[in-house]
């Protein structure tokens, strides 16, 4: 099993910068695989960004790329979204995911196994 934890989300102006923290406990951090969803009020969860296992290699959503940066530190078992540039279609809850895979991570949220509670970030115009 893996708990994991989100925390950062909050309220911020449009153009504004928030970042999400998912922190891990249980099985070994580093074997696995993690993505970050969002889910607007009703709408499907939808993919956000992911990183590999080991942090080389950082996968985004078009909508997000080159405003959010995905990063993850091993030893503190917490994986990190930078959100920078914030619109209001950004506001959902935000959701860290893992998966225990060295390949490449899915971008179907199905595809992962474990799932923090969520934290809501409202970006106000």
């Amino acid at each position: 099993q893996v708990q994991l934890v989100e925390s950062g989300g909050g309220v911020v102006q449009a153009g504004g910068s928030l970042r999400l923290s998912c922190a891990a406990s249980g099985r070994t951090f580093s074997n696995y695989a993690m993505g970050w969803f969002r889910q607007a009020p009703g709408k499907e969860r939808e993919f956000v960004g992911a990183i590999s296992w080991s942090g080389s290699s950082t996968y985004y959503a078009d909508s997000v790329n080159g405003r959010f940066t995905i990063s993850r530190d091993n030893a503190k078992n917490t994986v990190y979204l930078q959100m920078n540039s914030l619109k209001p279609e950004d506001t959902a809850v935000y959701y860290c995911a893992a998966l225990s895979t060295h390949y490449v991570p899915p971008r179907g949220p199905r595809e992962y196994d474990y799932w923090g509670q969520g934290t809501q970030v409202t970006v106000s115009s």
